[in-house]
């Protein structure tokens, strides 16, 4: 599965890192961004140097055991910037 977040709704708020760290960051912009680990997948996703550009070209998978802590945060997101594909 996949995950992204819509930065122009994200507050900042950092509830989805606080429920999947493994998956969400926060950076200095106080916005929140998706990771594609290396501990998950064998390799760091980069764009262009850049470790996330944010959106959904920043789409980046997940594990299957993390399905549960990704569908939480983001029911628990008050900008509702969590957005998951199958």
């Amino acid at each position: 599965m996949k995950v992204w977040i819509d930065q122009d709704l994200c507050t900042g708020d950092g509830l989805c890192e606080e429920i999947a760290p493994d998956v969400f960051f926060g950076m200095d912009d106080g916005l929140f961004y998706v990771k594609e680990s290396p501990e998950n997948f064998g390799t760091e996703k980069l764009f262009d140097g850049v470790a996330n550009p944010g959106g959904a070209e920043g789409t980046a998978r997940f594990p299957d055991g993390l399905v549960d802590a990704v569908i939480e945060a983001a029911e628990e997101c008050p900008g509702e910037c969590i957005f998951i594909e199958a």
